[in-house]
């Protein structure tokens, strides 16, 4: 399974998502995420989700928690094991992003936006600063959440 990276820049009240709106082909178009991607040889989660952030928002994190990993099953796309970071300290300002619209989004507006199911479920884990790490597993036909397990137990999908 490939390895992904998945990150949460917050600065107290809001997330930097990123709205997928450029990209041809993109199993994420017009939804809104955090900020990553695949893993390259040789790179741990920690190196890609530095590298990721940093080439599509131009701002270098310095201060990060690693929260989840997510094993993303699917029929339509690639599986993969997602590794899910919070960010609360970078330097530089955010630039423009070739994959979508960065735009920063107040906490309590982010179930309005046209996220996966799935997201739904661990953004409830990421916006709890006491919870402990986790693993997720989603099961995705096409574009339908049909299972979700949070530490090996089932959880009513949303």
């Amino acid at each position: 399974m490939r390895q992904t990276t998945l990150c949460y820049i917050d600065d107290g009240q809001r997330y930097l998502m990123l709205h997928r709106v450029k990209k041809a082909n993109d199993a994420s178009h017009e939804k809104w995420i955090g900020v990553g991607g695949k893993c390259e040889a040789n790179e741990s989660p920690d190196e890609c989700m530095v590298r990721e952030v940093r080439e599509e928002t131009g701002i270098e994190v310095t201060r990060w928690r690693y929260r989840g990993i997510v094993t993303f099953i699917s029929n339509t796309w690639p599986n993969e094991y997602m590794h899910l970071f919070t960010a609360t300290e970078w330097r530089g300002r955010v630039g423009d992003c070739d994959e979508g619209d960065l735009a920063w989004v107040d906490k309590k507006r982010l179930e309005e936006l046209n996220l996966w199911q799935g997201d739904r479920l661990f953004l409830r884990l990421l916006l709890d600063d006491g919870a402990p790490f986790f693993s997720m597993k989603l099961v995705y036909v096409d574009d339908n959440l049909v299972e979700a397990k949070i530490d090996g137990h089932p959880v009513p999908l949303p």
